[in-house]
């Protein structure tokens, strides 16, 4: 789409519901859309309006091996919850090879050099081989505003994502936990609240899916 046709989607969509958006987007591409998902806090929030549009619509969740013990009873508990169709991908590496060669712990935030190196070779490898392989035309995520404060501003409902040549679709950009916590509880969806991503750091940091990596050069 060009970035008219970007703006005129954004202006028509300006007060849908997410479930809304989500039934526009995959109106455009229904053979060739996706779900991105890391199974964080609230992620059930967005699997389950994507699926209620299209019930099989691919889960795309990048494994890099070092997830909490929680974190996978919860992708557990909410694949089948939701009957996903979940499509892992692992990196090439295993967790258990890039943390004996790089001190055998996972990276703590402020060692930035360290989290990026994990985020390149754990997290952004099979992300983008994933999304080769999946080669979706409509990119469901679940960014909001109010995790992405540095970025707010630039984002919207209905975004071009150059690198991957697809549309990328922000359903839930105002949603704050307020209406997360009343979507869950209306639905009976699984949460988990314990959650560390060593490609990530911390909430202010970009693990490189959405945004430059701080060590990237150009």
């Amino acid at each position: 789409m060009t970035p008219d046709e970007i703006q005129s989607a954004n202006q028509q969509l300006q007060g849908a519901t997410p479930l809304e958006i989500i039934q526009w987007a995959v109106n455009q591409a229904p053979d060739a859309s996706i779900v991105t998902t890391n199974f964080r806090p609230y992620e059930a929030v967005i699997l389950h309006l994507a699926t209620q549009i299209q019930p099989q619509i691919p889960a795309l969740w990048i494994d890099h091996g070092t997830n909490l013990p929680e974190t996978y009873i919860f992708a557990e508990k909410t694949r089948a919850k939701l009957n996903l169709n979940l499509k892992p991908y692992l990196p090439k590496m295993t967790a258990a090879h890039w943390l004996a060669l790089n001190g055998g712990q996972v990276p703590m935030p402020d060692e930035v050099e360290r989290v990026e190196s994990f985020s390149r070779i754990m997290k952004l490898e099979p992300f983008e081989r994933g999304m080769t392989e999946l080669a979706p035309k409509v990119w469901i995520t679940a960014l909001r505003k109010e995790q992405n404060p540095q970025r707010a501003a630039t984002l919207q409902p209905v975004m071009w994502d150059a690198k991957f040549q697809c549309l990328k679709i922000n359903p839930i950009l105002e949603w704050t936990p307020v209406e997360m916590d009343a979507y869950l509880a209306e639905h009976d969806l699984p949460n988990e609240r314990t959650y560390y991503d060593p490609a990530k750091g911390d909430e202010k940091h970009e693990c490189g899916l959405h945004a430059k990596l701080v060590t990237d050069k150009q």
